[in-house]
Formats: structure tokens, sequence, C-alpha cells
């Protein structure tokens, strides 16, 4: 794991206790004293898990939450919650958050939660860039690569797809190739899976 486990706590002693936690699993930890002051730092770069309080004396966990996605953050947040914050911390799942423990919490619970969000994140972040880098190999092609490959899609052979654009059947063993350049697949099946049938 690449990053820094930030702990967002007024309680001084919960956030050493923490920190000294995830310390001793080999993570790196860092403790925040209140929303305001882990918010101006924007110690966001290197940021792989929030562990929020729900309740704080400035900015309350929701509040925090709900600036980090405003900034268009969407590394994963537990909170930490007393058993009456309950029904605050069910809201904030519904708004993104990634989970809550109740306070007093079991430490490897804790620590083996933060480090499935942070795994979780990871996946979700590798699946978005490989679909923003499928995107811009799809956009690179040229509008009669595009016709050819969605012929293609539709299991077309060469001398179906010249027929359909009138064009000669080297031409489309040409752009053919070219989809498949561009794409990064070896063939129509390939092509077919990663697209998804599209």
């Amino acid at each position: 794991m690449t990053g820094t486990i930030h702990i967002v706590d007024d309680e001084e002693p919960i956030r050493d206790a923490l920190s000294f936690l995830f310390d001793s699993r080999g993570l790196n930890a860092r403790g925040w004293a209140s929303g305001e002051e882990f918010l101006s730092a924007q110690p966001l770069a290197d940021c792989a898990c929030v562990i929020l309080d729900v309740r704080m004396g400035d900015l309350g966990g929701p509040e925090v939450f709900e600036r980090l996605r405003a900034m268009g953050n969407r590394v994963p947040v537990i909170f930490l919650t007393g058993h009456a914050d309950v029904p605050v911390a069910v809201r904030t799942l519904k708004a993104g958050a990634f989970d809550f423990v109740e306070k007093p919490f079991n430490d490897n619970q804790i620590v083996d939660l933060a480090l499935k969000a942070i795994a979780a994140h990871e996946a979700a972040e590798a699946m978005a860039a490989a679909r923003r880098d499928l995107e811009t190999r799809r956009a690179s092609l040229s509008a009669r690569e595009e016709e050819v490959l969605r012929l293609m899609l539709q299991g077309q052979l060469n001398k179906q797809i010249a027929d359909s654009l009138g064009i000669a059947m080297r031409t489309v063993e040409v752009h053919r190739g070219r989809v498949l350049a561009k794409m990064a697949v070896r063939n129509a099946v390939e092509l077919a899976a990663m697209l998804g049938g599209d």
C-alpha cells in the first residue's frame, strides 16, 4: 500500500492509539486534531484513506466528508461513531462513505477495514484509468475506422463489411488492421470482450 492513512479526531488518545496501531502493521498514519486542520493542510496527494470522527469541536465528520467530495476527492472514508451517531453514519454511507466503526472499536477490525477500503479504492481507480485509456484509444479512430469497428462487433466478415460500406475488401482489411492496432487487441473476439459488445 502506498500513501498515508489520515486520522481526524479531536481526542488525542484515540489519534495516538490509532497511529500506533497502523504503524505497528507497517502502514503510514498521521493524526489531525480537527477537520479544519486536516482540510486546510490539503494532505490529499498522499491520502490512502481517512478515519474520520463523526463528532468534533469545529467541523463534524459529515461536514468534512462533504467538503472532500465537493473538492472532487473520492478517497475512502471510514467514520468513527458513538452509538448515538449511528443514524448519521448510515446517512454518510448512503452518501458514499466506505463504512463506519462504533467506539469502542476492535483494533484488528479497524486496520482490516482500512486495508479493505484502500484495496477497493485502488481497484476502482485502476478500472477508471483503464476505462479512460479505452475511451482515448477509441477516440483516436477515424470515422471510417469507427464504422468498421461497429460492423466487426456485429460479427461481420471483411467481405460483408466491404458490401455494407461500399468499399473494396482490401480497404476494409487496412481499416480493420488499424482498428486492432489502435485498440491494442489481436482480433475481433478480444475487441468485443474489451468493449462489452458495444
